[in-house]
């Protein structure tokens, strides 16, 4: 068996040529995409330059506020409220890690849900939850549009998410509801984790451990998007899956990197001329324009 290789690139590509488009059709004024940053960790850095230079090709404004390894809450708090109140600005990331003793909870509840690019807010989670209109975590839409663009259903499938947190596993779960898949949402107590992962038709790993995922706990066929990304000691990129392994098993998997992450950024950006053209509809459109598919009453109920 040959698997499929779900790369990210071209997907982005259309994102961000789409954000282009969408922002030329329109006169009067650019996106603009803050970005708060209290931290010392490169990686963070790599990532939030690498945020600053696509918007830039794609015609958004970016700032990075730099606060500083040394933030403190009030200060925080502070520069994001005035961000929020900012008409100029029209979508606002507040960047982890955070510095000892800074609460992600009490600031991301500061970030108003029209600005929310990458779903932070509770509330903008909760309104995902119930299928009303809202952001997404940018990396758990990520996923599904991943899946859309390969022309992998999940309607009518066993989707086994591996990680359940607010960034990617809680909200992804939803996201797959709302598509009528079945989902299974594991973490560290599901133990076996193959019990749950190999009657799984698709598996969404997004665990923060490096590899965890091998051809032990997949089916022959089944369909791998791996969220992880991690540097190993010897420089290179690995994922929450372990590639060689599983692509003797899988039909289908996103390498990393190449996959999930090179799509990221780019729904970041998409998000952000949406927030600025205020036109967040009652049927959310895909990443290529399509309207997403209603959910059938029993998804609803």
């Amino acid at each position: 068996m040959t698997a499929q290789l779900l790369g990210g690139k071209e997907l982005a590509r259309k994102i961000k040529a789409q954000v282009t488009a969408d922002i030329q059709s329109l006169d009067g004024g650019r996106p603009t995409l803050a970005v708060v940053v209290a931290t010392e960790d490169d990686a963070t850095h790599w990532y939030v330059r690498s945020i600053a230079s696509a918007a830039g090709k794609a015609g958004v404004d970016c700032r990075v506020i730099d606060l500083g390894a040394g933030a403190s809450q009030a200060k925080l708090e502070a520069e994001i409220v005035s961000l929020a109140e900012d008409p100029g600005v029209h979508g606002l990331i507040l960047q982890t890690p955070l510095p000892p003793g800074v609460s992600p909870a009490q600031l991301v509840g500061l970030i108003p849900p029209e600005k929310d690019v990458d779903g932070a807010n509770p509330v903008s989670l909760g309104r995902l939850a119930v299928g009303e209109c809202a952001f997404a975590p940018a990396t758990a839409r990520s996923v599904i549009e991943l899946l859309d663009h390969h022309g992998i259903p999940v309607s009518g499938r066993h989707v086994a998410v591996v990680g359940r947190s607010t960034v990617v596993g809680k909200p992804l779960a939803h996201l797959l509801l709302q598509r009528d898949a079945t989902v299974t949402v594991c973490h560290s107590r599901s133990v076996p984790l193959a019990r749950f992962t190999q009657p799984a038709d698709i598996v969404v790993v997004a665990a923060g451990k490096a590899r965890l995922l091998s051809s032990e706990h997949i089916s022959p066929g089944a369909v791998v998007v791996d969220v992880g990304t991690h540097v190993l000691p010897d420089g290179r990129l690995a994922g929450d899956a372990d590639e060689a392994s599983i692509s003797e098993v899988a039909s289908a998997f996103s390498p990393v990197p190449g996959g999930v992450g090179s799509v990221t950024t780019a729904l970041l950006l998409l998000h952000t001329v949406e927030a600025w053209r205020g036109n967040r509809v009652e049927r959310p459109r895909d990443a290529e324009g399509r309207e997403a598919p209603e959910a059938s009453p029993a998804a609803r109920g």
